[in-house]
């Protein structure tokens, strides 16, 4: 199923043959440098039926981002619902993405989520999109400000699924974007 289109590339639902991309990603050191591990094939196979299987009715999850020509998998990019009480709102939608490092520096992650953004405000009406990341993570914190999000230092938080035997990757930051401040950013309001 196809999702929405940008216009280099494309959200869509997980084909059998992106598993191999979804592996790499799930086992690059570089791709998940701020994550408390990396996973094995099966894990990843695991990972993969779960996403594939998490949209909600809302059509919010993480899709496969690909080449809008080549229809070639490059990572993933989705709108979902994180599952982080008390961190987060049971309500709370957040915007996630990971890319194969081939693919990294060539503005694909922002340009799907701008388009991501549009559709959670517009389509489906979301009050605020939130985003979060280690805090040393400067890519991803570079994305959501490019995205318009800003840092929310009052909504930080210790990710509880992190073990304690990785307390750096603990102390995650909260970007944010209220529907209100998107339209009106859309309209060239400052």
């Amino acid at each position: 199923m196809h999702i929405l289109d940008a216009e280099r590339v494309r959200l869509r639902n997980w084909k059998e043959t992106d598993r191999d991309l979804f592996h790499e990603i799930n086992a690059d050191r570089k791709v998940m440098e701020f994550f408390p591990f990396r996973r094995t094939k099966a894990e990843s196979d695991v990972l993969f039926d779960k996403v594939r299987g998490m949209i909600d009715d809302t059509g919010l999850g993480f899709y496969a981002l690909v080449d809008r020509i080549s229809d070639e998998p490059m990572g993933f990019c989705g709108l979902s619902r994180p599952n982080l009480e008390p961190q987060l709102e049971t309500q709370g939608v957040e915007i996630g993405w990971r890319l194969a490092t081939r693919f990294w520096g060539k503005g694909y992650v922002t340009e799907a989520a701008a388009a991501l953004m549009q559709h959670g405000f517009v389509t489906v009406q979301l009050p605020e999109i939130v985003s979060f990341a280690v805090s040393a993570n400067h890519r991803s914190t570079a994305v959501m400000e490019r995205l318009g999000m800003r840092r929310d230092p009052g909504r930080d938080f210790d990710h509880p699924r992190v073990p304690d035997s990785h307390p750096q990757l603990r102390r995650h930051v909260v970007y944010v974007v209220t529907n209100q401040e998107w339209l009106a950013r859309q309209a060239g309001k400052p």
